[in-house]
């Protein structure tokens, strides 16, 4: 039986979904037609399109917009053949992608597009980052990013903005991960990952150009029970740089509230790093980053309380987590069971650096309905909020955070994901 359910991970389906897709809006002069083909991989001499769906028994098929234009109002859909995602090229197939493989690699890149000036890298787990990082160096920014989070990482997907090089692809190695995705690789970097048979290694050249894809719409469908669809044009956050932040300032009751502490220059520069990794995260969230570094992300939780504590529980466990692989290269859980006084001894110092939250960056991708939120990140020291602003309440957000210190900008802007 265990040996059945073994196999349902390895299956490839035989999927029956057509070469061709069309998608028309309107009709008469006012048709605009969306052409789309199937992707495929030619895989041991063999033609193969996904493996599966969400779940082994689900046939799935990967289309890729190949023709066709839409404009409504003075929104434009995305050009045909400006593939990312929906064309990689396998350099190693491993197991050939299936369709979290694609989703997660999309989804980091919807992340990784506002970062161009420096080394970054997200991973990827049930399309959430369990860790984003910007460094000087691919192999640094790798790091940094498996280490957020080291426990959710394994089994994940690996995706960099730049040329993965030796020492990044040697860094990777020593974990398991599905997927690594990359706008190229460097001599030699393919020979050291290929050692993990099973890795998929994917090439998207056009990761190059990320960037000009910022701003860029395409049609986001949802399907419902019944085979109804919901369309809507694609997210695109209106804040891109510190100067579009917004002050912390609200009216209530004929009085004037505004947060006194102004931004660093640092703490600008976490506070936009964390609101774009924010739109690739499963509301409700809130994070908080360091040093360009998440160090806590809570995702697809119902209440804004829940999900700032859950964001900060996660802070700690992995920091623990983090000490103890550095100090004795073992997962902080099974130091638990092994050695507890040991484990007592990093929970202690974990403590006293509140999880690593003091002068940390707390962002929320909704207002804060009131200050209880917003209290859980600056009980542990968070210095700096990120919230889009507009609650009656913003006042009590803007005195908690005079109360503790912490400055507080508004983008003016929600940033949902479901």
């Amino acid at each position: 039986m265990a040996d059945d359910l073994k196999k349902a991970y390895r299956t490839i389906l035989d999927e029956h979904f057509p070469p061709k897709m069309r998608i028309t809006f309107g009709e008469g002069d006012d048709e605009q037609t969306l052409f789309y083909e199937k992707a495929t991989w030619t895989i041991d001499g063999e033609e193969k399109g996904l493996r599966y769906g969400e779940n082994p028994g689900q046939e799935a098929a990967l289309y890729r917009l190949a023709n066709g234009n839409l404009v409504l109002g003075e929104v434009s859909c995305i050009a045909p053949g400006r593939y990312l995602a929906s064309d990689v090229e396998l350099l190693q197939s491993g197991k050939h992608p299936g369709k979290i493989n694609i989703t997660d690699a999309d989804n980091a890149l919807n992340i990784l597009r506002y970062f161009k000036d420096r080394p970054c890298v997200a991973i990827m787990k049930h399309n959430n980052p369990s860790g984003v990082a910007m460094a000087d160096t691919a192999g640094e920014a790798y790091v940094k990013a498996d280490l957020a989070d080291r426990v959710a990482a394994f089994g994940g997907t690996i995706a960099f903005n730049c040329t993965v090089d030796k020492d990044a692809a040697e860094e990777i190695s020593r974990r398991y991960a599905e997927v690594v995705v990359a706008p190229d690789f460097a001599d030699g970097a393919i020979e050291i990952l290929a050692q993990r048979k099973n890795l998929r290694i994917m090439k998207i050249a056009r990761i190059d150009k990320l960037h000009e894809f910022v701003g860029q719409r395409f049609i986001d469908f949802k399907s419902l029970i019944d085979g109804g669809l919901i369309a809507q044009w694609s997210y695109a956050p209106q804040v891109l740089t510190v100067e579009d932040f917004k002050p912390a300032v609200t009216e209530y009751k004929g009085r004037t509230y505004e947060v006194k502490k102004k931004p660093t220059a640092a703490q600008l520069q976490d506070m936009l790093f964390g609101w774009l990794v924010e739109s690739g995260v499963t509301s409700n969230s809130v994070i908080y980053v360091k040093d360009g570094v998440t160090v806590g992300i809570g995702t697809g939780e119902q209440d804004r309380v829940g999900v700032a504590e859950i964001a900060r529980d996660k802070a700690y466990r992995k920091l623990a987590d983090r000490i103890c692989f550095e100090r004795m290269d073992m997962a902080f859980n099974d130091l638990l069971v092994k050695d507890p006084e040991r484990a007592k001894n990093i929970e202690a110092d974990v403590a006293e650096l509140s999880g690593g939250l003091q002068g940390a960056t707390m962002i929320s991708d909704a207002f804060f309905p009131f200050r209880d939120g917003v209290d859980v990140g600056l009980r542990e020291g968070v210095k700096a909020v990120v919230q889009p602003g507009g609650s009656i309440n913003d006042y009590q957000a803007i005195e908690a955070c005079n109360e503790h210190g912490a400055t507080m900008v508004f983008t003016g802007e929600r940033s949902f994901k479901h």
